[in-house]
């Protein structure tokens, strides 16, 4: 065996993989599991979305494309911006990615010095930190609690800024605790981070889509922050299209193009294919194609919600975005059944999933091991079955 290099030890594997292969091998041992670990709506992509890409095929649109993306693709997430958002971009201002996840990779590589500050607000997504430590920044950790909604104020972020600070990472809606940033609160943010010149804003805006309370807003809404903004968007949640592996990034256009110059060595574009299914996804009817999968995901909240409300000890709040619920558990630490003691939300998640054959993802991988996250991407008698199993496992808890 070689050595590994010392890059690929410091970084973990992450846990909603690492818990849907665990679910993966118990099904194949014929163990029924209802696996609630990954962030996948399970839609099937629109028709007229798959139409595009079949046709794709068939023109023979299979060749090299721009780095981040044909330039027709790149106008029309530009136009997408300024009719849902109210931004303006022009084309070289948006680079395409293979999945929101390698859009902020780009960003971070290209932005991040070793040592660099970067505040990330916890719970946070999996790979935020994993790419910081690519990068050899330096995470500072921003703690947040139910009774906030998981979010920061702007009295917490100006006390986690230092002279190193050089970026912020921030999702809204937020995976995984569905919490969501109203505009007011964006801009009392917006306008801590302008008194910093060097400080860039990270937007996670990945969940636009699946919101229940009005219209989204973007970070980059605010004019006198902007040029320091990058938004990161996809294809994978509001379109139901995870497999398609397509990312969006739009920045001031020096960003963009490091981070079409960073693609251009690892990845090139993205496959031709799906550039042409995102191009059709970016043209689509909300309300036709987009709202119905965003009814039945708050459908499912609200069933979820009401559920765990006759569990004990399950502290909930009301996530406003996204399709999960980040129950705080700490009541059953301590609490033990036959080999089990359960002394973190690990044990708890590991627990029930031995002995509820429910698999969900616990917040140590999102930055705090007090919580599950519990993924509601599924159908309504999914839901219904997972939670008779885990009312019934934690019963069996004294």
């Amino acid at each position: 065996m070689g050595k590994l290099s010392n890059r690929v030890n410091l970084i973990s594997e992450s846990q909603t993989i690492a818990m849907a292969r665990k679910s993966r091998e118990l099904k194949a041992q014929g163990i029924d599991i209802i696996s609630l670990s990954l962030g996948e709506p399970d839609f099937a992509t629109p028709t007229i979305i798959k139409e595009a890409a079949k046709k794709a095929i068939d023109d023979n649109f299979s060749y090299y494309t721009h780095v981040s993306g044909y330039v027709e693709l790149r106008e029309a997430i530009c136009k997408k911006f300024k009719r849902d958002n109210g931004l303006d971009y022009t084309a070289d201002e948006i680079v395409v990615s293979t999945g929101a996840k390698q859009s902020i990779a780009n960003a971070v590589l290209c932005l991040v010095n070793p040592g660099d500050e970067v505040i990330i607000p916890a719970p946070f997504w999996v790979s935020y930190l994993e790419i910081l430590k690519l990068a050899e920044g330096v995470p500072v950790i921003m703690d947040t609690t139910i009774e906030s909604d998981f979010k920061i104020s702007p009295e917490g972020l100006e006390k986690a800024i230092t002279p190193k600070t050089k970026l912020i990472m921030l999702s809204t809606p937020c995976n995984p605790t569905g919490s969501v940033y109203t505009k007011e609160e964006l801009k009392a943010l917006a306008e801590v981070v302008i008194k910093h010149p060097d400080i860039y804003i990270l937007s996670d805006e990945i969940y636009e889509h699946i919101n229940f309370i009005g219209g989204h807003q973007s970070f980059a809404q605010f004019d006198f922050i902007k040029e320091r903004v990058i938004t990161i968007n996809g294809v994978s949640k509001g379109f139901a299209m995870t497999g398609w592996r397509g990312g969006i990034m739009a920045a001031p256009k020096w960003i963009a193009q490091a981070c079409d110059k960073m693609q251009g060595q690892f990845t090139s574009a993205t496959s031709s294919i799906t550039q042409k299914a995102m191009h059709k996804a970016m043209d689509l009817d909300y309300d036709t194609y987009i709202k119905p999968m965003r009814d039945a995901f708050l459908t499912r909240r609200d069933l979820v919600l009401k559920l765990m409300k006759d569990i004990p000890g399950l502290k909930t709040n009301t996530p406003q975005g996204a399709f999960y619920v980040y129950p705080e558990v700490s009541f059953y630490f301590g609490k033990k059944y036959k080999d089990y003691t359960i002394n973190n939300a690990t044990d708890l998640s590991l627990y029930l999933l031995d002995e509820g054959h429910l698999a969900l993802v616990p917040g140590a991988a999102f930055g705090e091991d007090r919580y599950i996250r519990f993924s509601y991407a599924t159908s309504e008698q999914n839901l219904k079955e997972a939670l008779k199993r885990m009312k019934e496992a934690l019963a069996k808890l004294h």
